[in-house]
């Protein structure tokens, strides 16, 4: 028989803990409250230790980790606040309302910054959906919810990405990212300051939904999981909507001293995390908090995870003044209690005390922290043993390009992101579509340039160098569209930190991202991190997703992946290697997922990225587009999708001709050039000691690749068009 901490999630040295901290036993809200923040999902007891990697500071950095979101300077007095956050337990169990509430709760994290939410992406992760029904249901739910949340409160969803891989099938992965814009002087933060300020609790009103998500999401997913849909929360898109106006209106009149969005834990989390950063003690009274179901007790209230919720600090005097301007937004807007000093956070039902803990021991500051063992994988040695030559070379390249164009990882995703209302708002200038969103910032010259990027598969072959890999090609998205890459958000999402290979691939990863922020000057400033994502068969590869932001200083000086016009010379960046381990091409045309990954040069690729974005801004560029999954191949053909432009291309070379279409190698990118222009970027190339290669010309109606002097590829662009465009939607119905 369970004991009451196992039954929240606790172990016997934590419960310890707890006594050294009350000196008596806790009672049954004090140790659901301890089991809420003191999971995974709160207390990030596993992973803090590992956070010294990351750079968090920087020239632009406003706001770093710490906060409900990050903030990164743009110039012109304006910030930008981005997080990213993970609701995949959830997603799996309800993926309509799980991914609803991912959005839902992003964007609170966003606003409850002072920030207005412009712009929302996503970073999806599925099974095998050519062998599974419930794959697609899962992916239908979530797109569903993803734009049923988004398109209903109007912030235009503008970009994302999405993989399949047999290591997610039982554990999908959803992501949400949201941006938002605000000025330097006008950033607030989750502070329960001032003593006797008022604790006010505004919108919607507190129910059953959500109870005990946060735990729920730091436990693997079993078969016992269907039966915790309580633990998914319910969303209400309009309500946010009237919550993010509210909240806006209110930080303008300088009355909230603090405010605070009830995320994972509700209102326990919201309390404790602000009276530590703030005076230290809070006192509150249950009762108060308006509810929508009869005979709730004080624990259910207090570890609620009902959406679209704030608590705001109010400066003492004011309240009737906040009451006013929520009531007008038709909301809800209580005194629910107090702040105070005495270093206690104090649960009242009435007169009654029915809580009485230090604030700081709830807070992730006073929760444990584990620096665990950790192991090499036992699959890992063997995994890098391959060599291209023990493959052979395709005997009809025409059929395995369209073998690859079917691939759900290589297909276009217009299916899921047509969906999405991604002009709302009509600051979109860059659409879905392309290597990132660009957004025109209103009122100035500048956009931004959004993107979230991870391979997992090369994660799950070498996790630190996966990483790197990550974090370069999430830049070289930003690059590509015309942006300096500035900062990052992180989505960490590995399977259990208990087993010591789970950790080791977890705190390689978190020592690859951090090496790679540092090389490219893009501090971490946010993000979120989801362990146990793994069933009783199996662990999800290591999957760290970044979202990453970078500044057009000229918006109209932004630039796309499609090639413009015929007569346009096409030109290949860096070098081409045998380099296909743990490549699209070698997985889905071979059915193999090992090898050692691409090598990451970093002094090539910074830079290859400086000649890149230089050579936009100058606008000596036509199009340029970063080589990722699938290679030269695939890249060339997204280069003539859009505009249905074919290209001839002339490679002479002495590696293989599967490895020169579909090798993965780092730091390369396809741009074309006009013909006048082509000398002078050129010239540059050569200066700048870059390594290049004439591949040819954009030009007729088809893709014709000739590889020392033999045509190994001649498809009419229209057959490609339809592979590509209809793979993922027939594969959906």
């Amino acid at each position: 028989m369970s004991k009451p901490y196992e039954e929240v999630g606790l172990i016997q040295e934590e419960y310890n803990k707890i006594l050294e901290y009350l000196d008596r036993e806790p009672n049954e809200l004090e140790l659901n409250m301890y089991g809420v923040m003191w999971s995974e999902h709160c207390s990030y007891k596993h992973s803090r230790a590992l956070f010294k990697h990351f750079p968090t500071t920087g020239k632009r950095v406003l706001q770093g980790p710490g906060e409900n979101a990050g903030i990164v300077d743009i110039g012109d007095n304006l910030g930008i606040a981005m997080k990213i956050e993970s609701h995949n337990h959830p997603s799996a169990i309800e993926p309509y309302q799980g991914a609803a509430t991912g959005v839902g709760g992003i964007i609170r994290d966003i606003f409850a910054m002072g920030a207005r939410p412009i712009a929302l992406l996503n970073s999806l992760r599925f099974g095998e959906i050519e062998k599974s029904d419930r794959v697609k249901y899962l992916l239908e739910g979530v797109v569903e919810g993803i734009a049923g949340y988004g398109n209903c409160i109007g912030i235009p969803t503008v970009g994302g990405e999405v993989s399949f891989n047999a290591s997610y099938n039982g554990n999908p992965l959803v992501n949400a990212m949201c941006v938002g814009v605000i000025e330097h002087d006008k950033i607030h933060r989750g502070n329960a300051s001032g003593v006797g300020n008022s604790i006010m609790y505004v919108g919607a009103a507190t129910g059953r939904d959500g109870m005990g998500g946060a735990s729920f999401a730091s436990v693997e997913l079993t078969e016992e999981s269907e039966e915790k849909r309580s633990a998914v929360q319910v969303g209400d898109p309009f309500m946010e909507k009237l919550l993010i106006e509210a909240c806006l209106e209110l930080l303008e009149t300088g009355s909230i001293v603090g405010i605070q969005d009830l995320g994972a834990a509700g209102l326990t989390s919201a309390c404790c995390e602000t009276a530590t950063r703030g005076e230290g003690g809070m006192e509150i009274d249950v009762l108060k908090v308006p509810r929508r179901e009869k005979g709730m007790l004080p624990v259910e209230v207090m570890i609620s995870e009902s959406q679209e919720r704030m608590v705001l600090i109010v400066e003492k005097g004011r309240e009737a003044e906040v009451t006013e301007i929520v009531e007008r937004w038709g909301l809800h807007a209580v005194i629910i209690g107090k702040v105070t000093d005495n270093g206690r956070l104090i649960v009242k039902e009435g007169d009654k005390v029915v809580g009485d803990m230090p604030a700081f021991s709830l807070d992730a500051s006073g929760a444990p922290k584990y620096y665990k063992d950790y192991e090499v994988p036992e699959y890992y040695k063997e995994v890098k043993n391959f060599s291209s030559e023990e493959i052979n070379e395709p005997e009809d390249y025409n059929q395995t390009m369209l073998e690859m164009l079917k691939s759900p990882n290589i297909a276009s995703k217009e299916w899921i992101y047509k969906q999405y209302d991604h002009m709302v708002r009509t600051n979109t200038v860059v659409k879905p579509g392309s290597d990132a969103a660009v957004l025109r910032i209103r009122g100035t010259k500048k956009g931004i340039a959004l993107t979230t990027d991870c391979n997992s598969r090369y994660c799950y072959l070498n996790p630190k160098e996966g990483s790197k890999i990550a974090v370069a090609e999430a830049a070289r998205n930003i690059i590509a569209s015309g942006g300096k890459p500035i900062a990052i958000t992180d989505g960490l999402n590995f399977g259990n930190p208990n087993k010591p290979d789970r950790y080791w691939q977890f705190r390689e990863s978190i020592i690859g991202i951090g090496e790679a922020c540092r090389e490219l000057d893009t501090p971490v400033i946010s993000g979120n991190v989801s362990l146990y994502n793994e069933t009783e068969m199996q662990a999800i590869h290591p999957t760290p997703i970044i979202g990453m932001v970078g500044v057009l200083e000229d918006v109209e000086k932004n630039c796309t992946i499609d090639f413009k016009e015929e007569g346009d010379v096409i030109i290949l960046l860096g070098e081409t290697k045998d380099e296909i381990g743990g490549s699209e091409y070698l997985a889905r045309i071979h059915g193999l997922e090992k090898g050692e990954i691409p090598f990451l040069n970093f002094a090539l690729e910074k830079k290859v990225q400086k000649f890149v974005l230089e050579t936009i801004e100058d606008e000596l560029l036509q199009s340029a587009h970063d080589l990722s999954e699938g290679g030269m191949a695939i890249a060339l053909i997204e280069g003539c999708m859009n505009r249905t432009l074919g290209a001839n291309i002339n490679i002479e070379t002495k590696l293989r001709k599967d490895v020169v279409l579909f090798s993965e190698s780092q730091s390369r990118f396809i741009i074309t050039v006009k013909p006048s222009l082509v000398k002078e970027v050129e010239d540059r190339l050569i200066k700048q000691k870059i390594p290049y290669t004439l591949l040819g010309k954009v030009a007729g109606e088809a893709l014709t690749i000739t590889i020392n002097q033999e045509e190994v590829i001649n498809m009419p662009i229209k057959q490609i068009e339809d592979t590509w465009r209809g793979a993922l939607k027939c594969l959906m119905g």
